[in-house]
């Protein structure tokens, strides 16, 4: 792993190099990550080569928390959360006649759910803060994946079908995504200042 700055020093990245054929860039959680084969040199040409990519991440991503500042979270337990997510989850897969397996919830990091090959549905606990309409476009979203397992073309016209405003719910998943990391972020802190000394 390598810290470094971007091309422009607004911008911080990390370096990381893992067994991948190809290089790649995420911006998962709110901070440029570069993933490179194990023997990749020259990761400023991959910046360089992505800055108008980066800096339009960049700029959605700051837009996106000055917009979270205006959001309410959900007051849901785990319970009623997971009375919720297997009625839709339900309601959803008998609509595209398609059978999930089991439901798995649990903390993730990087995303709000996903759907195995084996038809096994994992969603993120941390929906449970956010409205319904949310978290049914997510466990739609991963339910189609049992269909196409890409964000392809295919992906996006199914989930048209269903959702005519998936960018802007896309857009607010994002939102809220960062709300959440500021809100667990300050749990970690509160905790911090009750340890005893």
């Amino acid at each position: 792993m390598d810290k470094s700055k971007s091309y422009n020093s607004n911008v911080d990245y990390e370096v990381i190099y893992r067994n991948v054929k190809y290089p790649r860039l995420e911006f998962k959680t709110g901070e440029l990550i570069l993933i490179l084969p194990k023997n990749y040199q020259n990761h400023e040409d991959i910046i360089e080569k992505h800055k108008k990519w980066i800096n339009e991440k960049k700029n959605f991503i700051e837009r996106s928390l000055i917009e979270s500042k205006d959001k309410k979270l959900v007051e849901r337990n785990f319970k009623e959360f997971k009375l919720l997510a297997c009625h839709l989850a339900g309601k959803i897969s008998k609509e595209l006649k398609l059978e999930i397996n089991k439901i798995y919830f649990r903390k993730m990091k990087t995303k709000w759910g996903s759907c195995s090959s084996k038809k096994n549905l994992t969603l993120n606990t941390l929906l449970r803060y956010l409205p319904e309409d949310l978290v049914e476009y997510v466990i739609f979203h991963e339910i189609i994946h049992l269909i196409e397992k890409k964000h392809n073309e295919r992906f996006w016209r199914i989930i048209s079908g269903k959702f005519k405003n998936y960018q802007e719910m896309e857009k607010e998943l994002f939102i809220y995504w960062f709300l959440l990391q500021t809100k667990v972020l300050k749990e970690k802190i509160k905790k911090v200042k009750k340890w005893p000394l």
